[in-house]
């Protein structure tokens, strides 16, 4: 009796294994930011020198920006309303909330421009993993850690100063609203970015915005309502990432919107974010082309 072929079947999509209950991709992208983040220790270990004179020279600007502090404060005893370790405090997570993002995106979100003029984007558009994912994150930049404990140290002493005792529902708030900093900083970073798909070069674009982190360190009290405040508040929203946290640490938040606020605009900036991304590659026509 003869028997009939069957056609041989395909191996079920990533999509389909996910939808019968298998491991999802979550389990996979942790595997490759893990396997990412190993790659750079080892770079990082091959240069260690470098590694040591960046975090040097890293912490000597952020003993010039506590010098700049106490020289104002000893001409003034508030600036607005802020007291003077209220203001260290704010520098303190300011620097925090910087230094998070150098360690996860800066080199990431800087090198963009130049995948796209070597052709280098080529490759990674090709390879099975999304994209945005893997230009985001492929550097670590593990000195910027470093970084981010001694800013951890001078808010401790800062807290130490004004008698806080924050609860702990506090500080886990501080955590989320920073992260949330982060996240703005990345998705706006990484919009600006994105315009090297139509100039070639666009490093100006992100060092300028990266300027702009002077900015975060301010009371949002010092300035006075205009143009500037509003810009700076809901369009670039420097003067919200540290500024909220550090209110909700000392109870100096007036209402719960400022909180909705910064977490309306951190949507709002990756949302706009992932649009001129997605837009971008759909008319890139490849550097060989």
């Amino acid at each position: 009796m003869r028997q009939t072929d069957h056609p041989a079947k395909s191996p079920p999509s990533e999509p389909a294994r996910e939808a019968a209950g298998q491991p999802a991709g979550l389990r996979r992208y942790a595997g490759v930011y893990a396997a990412l983040c190993r790659n750079s220790v080892v770079r990082e270990m091959s240069f260690k020198t470098n590694f040591l004179l960046w975090i040097v020279v890293e912490l000597l600007w952020f003993a010039l920006q506590l010098t700049f502090v106490a020289v104002i404060y000893q001409h003034t005893e508030r600036i607005g309303t802020w007291t003077k370790w209220q203001v260290v405090l704010l520098v303190g997570a300011s620097n925090l909330i910087q230094q998070l993002f150098t360690a996860l995106f800066l080199s990431n979100c800087v090198q963009l421009s130049e995948h796209v003029r070597t052709g280098r984007l080529d490759f990674l558009l090709l390879l099975p993993v999304n994209a945005r994912f893997l230009i985001s994150l492929r550097q670590v930049d593990l000195g910027a850690f470093v970084n981010a404990a001694s800013a951890l140290t001078v808010m401790s002493y800062a807290a130490w100063q004004l008698h806080l005792t924050p609860r702990p529902l506090q500080i886990l708030g501080f955590a989320a609203l920073a992260a949330v900093g982060v996240s703005i900083h990345y998705s706006l970073m990484f919009l600006l970015a994105s315009v090297s798909f139509w100039t070639v070069r666009a490093e100006g674009i992100v060092w300028g915005y990266y300027n702009l982190f002077n900015l975060a360190r301010l009371p949002d009290a010092a300035f006075r309502p205009g143009a500037f405040k509003v810009v700076f508040t809901f369009v670039l929203p420097m003067l919200l990432v540290a500024n909220v946290p550090v209110k909700l640490l000392i109870d100096r938040l007036s209402s719960p919107l400022e909180m909705l606020l910064l977490l309306g605009l951190a949507g709002a900036c990756f949302a706009a974010s992932e649009w001129v991304w997605r837009f971008s590659v759909k008319h890139y026509t490849s550097a060989s082309s």
